[in-house]
């Protein structure tokens, strides 16, 4: 009967973790790569030196987290974006992130969030039910909510200011992050 996941766990632990005297590394990064990404398994005897050497099977493991952590999906933390015309007098109707992710609209007396759907967040945020605020300059919250199925949340507009002189006053930026 073969190794379970859990079996196997415990013999890396038991291997990484003791101590040999005189330890020293066996493989070197290259052939333990090699072995990670299946260009080249080890052969009987460098799998022998493995389980001989606890510092190289830690070193292995090390590197196994690292292109783990490399190939994981950075998880999104939030955009930024700016008022970025001069007061015309006009109102304000749209607001873009940095990024172009986002776009803030505002109609009458509501406020939209809307994620562009070519913006590589798309496939992640509308898949789930992710939490969304956007926050002023200041840290008050513009809107709070989830993305519908079309990429957008909306609500009423906050504040007693039109959006212009409102973002105006609290520095002129915004963001939009996940609520944690």
């Amino acid at each position: 009967m073969g190794m379970t996941i859990l079996d196997r766990r415990l013999q890396s632990q038991l291997l990484a973790g003791r101590r040999v005297e005189g330890d020293r590394l066996m493989l070197d990064d290259a052939v333990l790569l090699a072995a990670l990404d299946g260009s080249r398994p080890l052969s009987a005897g460098e799998r022998a030196a493995l389980r001989a050497s606890p510092l190289t099977a830690r070193r292995l493991r090390t590197l196994a987290d690292a292109r783990r952590a490399q190939s994981a999906p950075r998880a999104w933390r939030g955009s930024a974006g700016m008022l970025r015309a001069a007061d015309s007098g006009m109102a304000l109707d749209t607001l873009v992130t940095d990024d172009g992710a986002w776009r803030l609209h505002f109609v009458a007396d509501r406020v939209i969030l809307q994620l562009d759907p070519q913006s590589p967040l798309a496939a992640t945020l509308l898949r789930g039910t992710q939490a969304l605020r956007v926050l002023d300059g200041a840290g008050n919250t513009v809107l709070a909510g989830t993305l519908d199925s079309d990429g957008e949340c909306e609500a009423a507009w906050p504040f007693t200011e039109a959006p212009a002189a409102h973002f105006q006053r609290h520095g002129a930026r915004f963001t939009v992050e996940p609520t944690r």
